[in-house]
Parts: structure tokens; C-alpha cells; sequence
């Protein structure tokens, strides 16, 4: 056999299957919160998340602790995927690249254009921007052999790029008020755990430790602790040469392999029950007509499937990428519609761009379930009766049918 026949599967590419398993686990926890939240347990569960573990309350240590072990797995694949993936070269990067720049582009715009008369709300642009890549997942893989195997990996190329983009929009758009010296303090973390990859160091633990001090260092620095997740994963070493393209032992596989499961089956669920409750009483139509609600969710449910679909067919359109394979035009705007449930970064984003207001924060939630729930419904039926192609349409099938 070759040395790529013994190449092991990626975390993310393994548990595909198991993705539609952790977006189920998703979706009970949010309908468990928004059940507990409009139940007479409401009190104790909103005091719950008030009450302070140290120096953090319940809600921040999930948010800005938990999450990081999120945003260290995302970092990872990402990671993984652009060194030895489905994004490891240009051609495989340009349909998913550029339809992950058009869902983020196009949603943003919609926000803005119900939001420009209200000035203290534009702070939420970026929240319809991103996919739930455990969510869509999900969707897709609840569908079965209605959906090609390309169609799942575009859609996993796609919502990865996507969590990058939405990773760059948090630590420029969403950072407070910066301390120089433990940004510096962060910085230096940063140099000895790249020192330590560059050496040849291969104890994980040792990378863990210098990981918790590097969130220590962010969280006080201003930037969004979960960013130190992210950091942290790119310097998590990958091993690879000519001879063994991917070693199943090296580091950030041992660590991609052990995350992926807490993460999916707990970090996540415990994020979407801990901010997916939305008291309803007292909600009519001001809330949900409201600019960022309105706002929220036409760029979930109508900027995504515009701007990943339209940017997917002009891509193809400019001979740069064709295609996902067996797949037809019709599957792949049903995907477009997918990238539109943005339930965990959205809720994310949501809540750095409204801090210190709970009744944005409840709009944001509204917005977000509307979107993503309308977008899920939506795809799944598309995907469901949509017809295969018996061969894959390449870009000159898109320019017959364009003339």
C-alpha cells in the first residue's frame, strides 16, 4: 500500500457521521432551555448562570472558559485541514473559500440595511455571518444517501473557512478596551509554545500548560479569552514529510481525536442550553419586528443561501472550481440553505456585540432561532426532493445551462 493509503482520517473528516449525533444533542439542548426558561424553573435557571464561581459568574465561565475548548478544536481542523485536508491546495480551497466569503459578506449587508437607522444596534452585523458547522451537519447527515458525500465535505470546506473568517471578525471588531502588558505577557506564551513546536517538543502536556496560562493572559488583555483557543491550536504540532505525509501519533491528532467528542457532546450543548433561553413572556410583535431580530434573521434564512449559492455559481461560472461531485445544482443550493443555521456562532457573536443589554441579547436569540430553524426546514426539504445528477455538472455544464 501507499503511504496515503494509510493516511489516517482527520477528527472532523471521522466524525462526520457522528456530527449528525452532536447537532441532535444541540437542538434538545436549546429546546430544553427555551422550555426552561418560560417554565416556572425560569428563576432558578437565569439566578444559575448569574451565580459567580470566582472571579467569573457561571454564563462567562461557559462562554469565555468552555468555549475555548471549542475554539481550540476549530483551530485544529482548521489546522489539520489546510496542512493536509480538503483545503491543502488553492483548487480545493477556491469554491468553499469563496462561498464562505460570499454567506458572510451578504448576510452582513442584510443586518446593516434594517439596522443603519439605529445606530446602537449596527454593533450586530457579524452575527448572521457564520454557520453552525455541528448543526448544518447534522441536517445534512439526518438526510442520508439524499446527499452525496461531496456535498458533506463542501459544506465542511465551507463552515470551516467560515469559523476562521468569524474567529478574525472576533478579535478585530469584538475586542475591548486592550492592556498593553498582558497582551505583551500573551504574546510572549504564544513565542515559547511556537519555540517549543519549532524544537521539536512533542509533550503534550506541556502544551496544555502554557495553553491555560495563554487564556489567563487574553482574558485579561481585553481580546476574547476563547481567541487563545485558536492561538493555541496553530502551534500544536502536525507531523509530516514526503515519506509520512500524516502521522497518526503526532500531537494534533491525539488532541483533535480526544476533543472531538467532549466538545461535541458537551462543550457545545452546554453553550446552546446556557444561551439559548429566551424568556417568551412578554414578547409580541415589537420584539419580533424589531431591526436586529428582522435583522438577524433575513440574514440567516435569506444572506446565506444569496451569498454562498450566487458565490458558488459565479466561481464556477469563471472556470475557478467546479462542482462538488454528483451533485446536482439544485443539492447545492440546498446546502447554500444549511449554511444558514447559525445557531452557535451566531448566538456567540450576538452576545459580544450587545454586552451589556439583555433586551438585544433576547433579540439576538429570537433572530437566530428564527433564522436557523426556517434555514433548516427549508434545506432539508430542498435536499429531499431535489434529484441527484447521474454525472457532476463541471463549469462548461454551468456556462450551457447559463446560455
Amino acid at each position: 500500500m501507499t503511504a496515503a493509503s494509510h493516511r489516517p482520517a482527520s477528527a472532523l473528516r471521522r466524525f462526520i457521521a457522528s456530527e449528525a449525533a452532536g447537532g441532535v444533542v444541540l437542538m434538545g439542548a436549546a429546546a430544553v432551555a427555551l422550555i426552561v426558561a418560560n417554565s416556572p424553573a425560569s428563576d432558578a435557571y437565569f439566578g444559575a448562570l448569574k451565580t459567580y464561581l470566582g472571579p467569573l459568574n457561571l454564563l462567562h465561565w461557559i462562554n469565555d472558559g468552555l468555549m475555548a475548548v471549542f475554539f481550540l478544536l476549530v483551530g485544529l481542523e482548521i489546522k489539520r485541514e489546510l496542512l493536509d485536508g480538503q483545503l491543502a491546495t488553492w483548487p480545493k480551497r477556491a469554491l468553499p473559500g469563496v462561498a464562505a466569503l460570499g454567506g458572510m459578506m451578504v448576510p452582513a449587508l442584510i443586518y446593516v440595511a434594517f439596522n443603519h437607522r439605529t445606530p446602537e444596534t449596527l454593533a450586530g452585523w457579524a452575527t448572521p455571518a457564520a454557520t453552525d458547522i455541528a448543526f448544518a451537519l447534522g441536517v445534512l447527515a439526518l438526510l442520508g444517501k439524499k446527499a452525496p458525500v461531496s456535498l458533506k465535505i463542501f459544506l465542511t470546506a465551507l463552515a470551516i473557512l467560515d469559523d476562521l473568517g468569524a474567529v478574525l471578525i472576533i478579535a478585530v471588531f469584538y475586542t475591548a478596551e486592550l492592556s498593553m502588558l498582558w497582551l505583551a505577557a500573551a504574546a510572549a506564551v504564544l513565542a515559547v509554545l511556537a519555540a517549543l513546536n519549532g524544537f521539536g517538543v512533542r509533550r503534550l502536556w506541556l502544551y496544555l500548560i502554557l495553553g491555560a496560562v495563554l487564556w489567563v493572559c487574553v482574558l485579561k488583555s481585553g481580546v476574547h479569552a476563547t481567541l487563545a483557543g485558536e492561538a493555541l491550536a496553530f502551534t500544536i504540532p502536525l507531523d509530516k514529510s514526503p515519506a509520512r505525509p500524516d502521522d497518526a501519533n503526532s500531537l494534533l491528532h491525539r488532541l483533535e481525536h480526544a476533543l472531538a467528542p467532549w466538545v461535541g457532546f458537551l462543550v457545545v450543548p452546554v453553550f446552546g442550553f446556557a444561551n439559548a433561553g429566551v424568556s417568551l413572556a412578554g414578547i409580541g410583535w415589537a420584539q419580533i419586528i424589531a431591526p436586529v431580530t428582522l435583522g438577524v434573521a433575513a440574514g440567516l434564512f435569506l444572506g446565506k443561501q444569496v451569498g454562498v449559492f450566487s458565490a458558488a455559481w459565479i466561481t464556477v461560472r469563471l472556470k475557478l472550481a467546479d462542482w462538488p461531485e454528483n451533485a446536482s445544482i439544485a443539492q447545492v443550493y440546498g446546502v447554500s440553505l444549511l449554511c444558514g443555521i447559525g445557531f452557535t456562532m451566531s448566538l456567540f457573536i450576538g452576545l459580544l456585540a450587545f454586552p451589556g443589554s439583555v433586551t438585544l441579547q433576547d433579540e439576538v436569540k429570537i433572530g437566530v432561532l428564527l433564522g436557523s430553524l426556517s434555514s433548516a426546514l427549508l434545506g432539508a426539504t430542498v435536499l429531499l426532493l431535489a434529484s441527484p445528477e447521474r454525472h457532476p455538472p463541471r463549469a462548461s455544464d454551468v456556462d450551457a445551462i447559463a446560455s
